[in-house]
């Protein structure tokens, strides 16, 4: 499934938001976007795994080692995932978060995310 072009959009914008943040030093920022980039990309195994190197770059540059060995585990299975439909809905992503754990989506993506589909 490709993604439709408002929500690839809309995903491609949260990527460019949380790199620019993080060229700013803005580091919360820039995590709070890459969270709503992956809940955007979930349904889509491209884009997905396209976060999780996101995250492991973002973890590795704060020498944060919880986040990179928790995004490595994320890759091998988020396109799977994907592919399954078996993502949690909503999820963030981060390694903070249960990897299986479903979570509300914020209503903004929430209407993206049913155009869709």
């Amino acid at each position: 499934m490709t993604m439709k072009a408002k929500l690839r959009a809309a995903f491609e914008a949260e990527l460019r938001e949380a790199h620019e943040a993080e060229s700013r030093a803005e580091h919360v920022r820039a995590w709070r976007h890459l969270e709503r980039a992956h809940v955007l990309s979930q349904a889509h195994a491209g884009p997905h795994v396209r976060v999780h190197w996101r995250m492991l770059g973002f973890g590795w540059r704060r020498r944060n080692a919880a986040e990179w060995v928790g995004q490595v585990v994320r890759l091998l299975v988020a396109a799977p995932g994907s592919w399954l439909g078996r993502a949690p809905l909503g999820n963030t992503g981060g390694a903070d978060v249960g990897i299986l754990t479903p979570m509300p989506i914020p209503d903004d993506l929430r209407a993206l995310l049913d155009a869709d589909r």
